[in-house]
């Protein structure tokens, strides 16, 4: 066993907005504070301060060598995955003469479970009415994650309370990101015939989440009288919480931070996810580091053309008049001059009204990109897709859409818009550059099933069903689009366009900012 009197800890914590968390989380920080030899400070990833970097810095003001991060996050998801390991090594690289280790998650420990139970048996005393466990269901409310591990595990949670306490049910709902949320499960549980629900929210603190559940708990037994609800507290400031946290320290200090890799969408082919094996590690909260100047604040920079870029540009500018295309699209036009080199490309193409305005603000909203094939999510420019935070996905290439292709009778591309409907919704830029059977998919989908992407860019190039699926586009009133007419495009065009308004979207933020 490792010696901690000289190892200190950063407590590594999301954040809340919710002042009840933070103020939570700071009194099970003092706890542990007390309990371990050595230094410890706590941040947070975002929503409050100190940050991580801040936490981590008066560590080391305070003589600490040897510091161990260790996650005060219930399931191994994508902040315990890429964002944390992330801080971590920006840290190790600003810190060299510093020697960083990274803990476990709390995951499901046993102690936790013991915890769980007490808040059960306590909402139980909050009723003056006899009912038999049987005649109860347990409904258990995680966070929700884009990781179905972590997911699966709140399922686990569930069953594992469910039979050791003997209840008759058990349900599981997320208050985000997965399904079912917590209105939608918790109207499910109660057509399950039981006396009783009793409401567990599998959270470390309140904040934001956990009030909302309780909400809809209050909503749910106003609307069906009948049934008891019954609301189980979070886990909380508890000194047991506490030594967990200090266990996994402990643990990742003497090399036994084990997760749950079986199931890692990281590291092994899970369906659905394929996409995902070997991804970078890549945080999505360095807004929150230390060199944001107050909190809540960004240091947002322009976007800063190399000087080449800016030289044709300028020739791009100077050589011919522009005035007769509205402003908002001048940079999409003058870009897809400098990427075909034509002037006369521009002649054809066609913006539906507010267009490229929508589509900026889009990006800044909604930080999805889909594609048709991997040639335009190659093109799009990675400096900014990073700086905007923007994901990009194509699905061309995956094991599922090609049994969708070929169950359906559709092409991989086509296949990939369909998967992309049903899996992300309507908060997404759609950006075609090869197939016309994707654009007739979308237009399809727009029309028959309500789809509405935020923004449809489609610029193939060919011969065969070209000028056919960009007439029906420029035709589909219900999305903004931006096509053009005849043979010409092509990926590198639906990839200019793309950037274009990235680029947009990254100058209206900073102006925005210097008018502050």
């Amino acid at each position: 066993m490792s010696d901690m009197k000289d190892v200190a800890v950063l407590l590594a914590g999301h954040g809340s907005r919710d002042p009840d968390g933070v103020d939570e989380f700071a009194q099970l920080a003092a706890i542990m504070r007390d309990k371990h030899p050595a230094a410890l400070e706590y941040g947070f990833l975002e929503f409050a301060r100190p940050t991580l970097t801040e936490a981590a810095e008066r560590l080391i003001a305070g003589g600490a060598t040897r510091i161990v991060m260790t996650p005060a996050v219930l399931l191994a998801a994508m902040h315990a995955k890429n964002d944390l390991p992330s801080e971590l090594q920006a840290l190790a690289r600003d810190y060299p003469a510093v020697s960083f280790q990274f803990a476990a998650t709390m995951n499901l420990h046993p102690t936790l479970l013991a915890v769980c139970r007490e808040r059960l048996i306590a909402s139980e005393t909050q009723s003056s009415a006899t009912v038999s466990r049987a005649d109860t269901c347990l409904v258990v409310v995680g966070r929700g994650t884009s990781d179905p591990d972590a997911n699966g595990d709140v399922h686990k949670l569930a069953r594992m309370l469910a039979e050791g306490m003997g209840y008759g049910a058990s349900f599981v709902c997320y208050s985000g990101t997965a399904q079912p949320l917590v209105a939608d499960g918790l109207a499910s549980a109660a057509r399950l015939g039981c006396k009783r629900l009793v409401v567990l929210p599998y959270f470390l603190f309140d904040g934001v989440l956990v009030k909302r559940i309780y909400q809809a708990a209050d909503d749910l037994a106003a609307r069906a009288p009948e049934i008891e609800v019954l609301k189980a507290g979070y886990l909380g400031v508890d000194a047991r919480v506490a030594d967990v946290l200090l266990e996994r320290a402990e643990q990742g200090v003497n090399g036994d931070a084990n997760m749950n890799c079986a199931l890692c969408q990281y590291r092994v082919r899970i369906v659905g996810m394929e996409h995902k094996v070997g991804m970078p590690q890549q945080a999505h909260h360095l807004k929150a580091r230390a060199d944001a100047q107050s909190a809540g604040e960004i240091n947002w920079p322009p976007y800063t053309p190399h000087p080449i870029e800016a030289e044709s540009m300028r020739i791009i500018t100077a050589g011919r008049d522009w005035s007769i295309y509205p402003t908002d699209q001048h940079l999409a036009l003058k870009r897809l001059v400098h990427t075909t080199g034509d002037f006369t490309c521009v002649d054809d193409m066609f913006f539906s009204p507010g267009a490229a305005e929508t589509g900026m603000r889009a990006l800044l909203r909604c930080q999805r990109i889909v594609t048709d094939v991997t040639m335009v999510e190659t093109g799009l420019k990675r400096a900014v897709l990073k700086q905007l935070g923007v994901e990009t996905w194509c699905g061309v290439h995956d094991e599922e859409t090609r049994l969708v292709a070929e169950a359906h009778g559709l092409t991989r591309s086509a296949a990939g818009i369909r998967r992309a409907w049903e899996k992300f919704g309507n908060d997404v830029v759609i950006a075609i550059g090869d197939a016309p059977t994707a654009i007739m998919e979308v237009v399809r989908l727009v029309r028959e099933h309500g789809w509405r992407p935020q923004l449809v860019v489609g610029l193939p190039v060919g011969f065969v069903g070209t000028r056919e699926c960009k007439d029906a586009l420029r035709k589909l009133m219900q999305v903004p689009r931006i096509t053009n007419s005849g043979t010409r495009g092509g990926s590198p065009w639906a990839a200019t366009v793309v950037n274009a308004l990235m680029i947009a979207a990254i100058d209206h933020v900073y102006r925005e900012k210097q008018a502050q």
